[in-house]
């Protein structure tokens, strides 16, 4: 583990650290804030998770959870969106390839070697945080924004017992019928479509839901409502009567300015859950 910043944050530390991931075969660079409590011991966790092109640094810089973090006494991860560097694979696309990982474990090839996001946020980053830094794995939270919305939701309802709580800004709720997830899924996974619905969250949530109720934010001006498919989540979780809330923001788009403007809202609701 090699840290490449620390700035004094709210309180807390924003910190910057890289490590050679053995599941991505390449080093990872990640964002970790440590609120002011964590100097007197273990603190709750809330995993971020990015969207399409985005890197560790654009959540950290401007989803504004620091602030919030350091009122609730909440650590907070942004990891990367894939593996990069020289030798890894990518594509002239902005939605493939290097910056669009969409959490999943690659099969095909050029992918597989790098592409194992689902492992290396699941298994590999979390060994290496907690060994690292004063974090209390029985009190984690998952959350992320359009691909990272997808990814938080389906990793919560396939790991429900290691998360307390789940929300999602705008995710992408039903890829297997849409260009953002058909696409993707077919040049990481392949033709197996019972590997891609393992990674639909609207799927996911009519086989099997949440424990805990969850927090899904989405804008009514985004840009991309016709991908994000929001409409297919809200009536799985109808369907399904999955305690929760899922809300309509009028006006709000895909930006980091929708995202921060309700993550107030969404480290309360994970501080709830988290802190009790």
């Amino acid at each position: 583990m090699k840290t490449l910043s620390e700035n004094a944050c709210f309180g807390g530390v924003q910190g910057v650290h890289t490590y050679r991931s053995a599941t991505t075969d390449c080093d990872m660079t990640f964002g970790l804030y440590l609120p002011p409590q964590a100097k007197a011991g273990k603190v709750p966790v809330l995993w971020y998770l990015s969207g399409l092109t985005c890197t560790h640094e654009n959540a950290m810089m401007k989803a504004g959870a620091q602030a919030q973090a350091a009122r609730h006494g909440i650590a907070v991860v942004f990891p990367d969106t894939s593996p990069r560097g020289d030798g890894v694979a990518d594509d002239p696309a902005f939605d493939l390839g290097q910056g669009a990982g969409f959490y999943v474990n690659a099969v095909r090839e050029p992918w597989a070697r790098n592409f194992r996001m689902w492992d290396f946020i699941t298994a590999d980053l979390p060994e290496a945080l907690f060994g690292a830094f004063p974090l209390d794995d029985a009190r984690q939270g998952i959350t992320g924004h359009s691909m990272g919305g997808h990814g938080a939701l389906t990793i919560a309802m396939t790991h429900p017992d290691r998360y307390r709580s789940l929300s999602a800004f705008a995710p992408i709720a039903h890829p297997t019928e849409s260009d953002w997830g058909r696409k993707q899924l077919d040049a990481y996974l392949g033709d197996d479509h019972a590997a891609w619905a393992a990674h639909d969250a609207t799927l996911l949530m009519r086989d099997r839901g949440f424990p805990g109720d969850v927090l899904i934010d989405q804008g009514t001006q985004d840009q991309f409502l016709d991908l994000l498919m929001p409409e297919a989540l809200a009536g799985a979780m109808a369907a399904r009567r999955q305690p929760g809330v899922f809300r309509m923001q009028p006006g709000y788009d895909h930006s980091y300015f929708f995202v921060s403007t309700f993550m107030a809202d969404h480290m309360a609701f994970h501080a709830e859950r988290l802190c009790a």
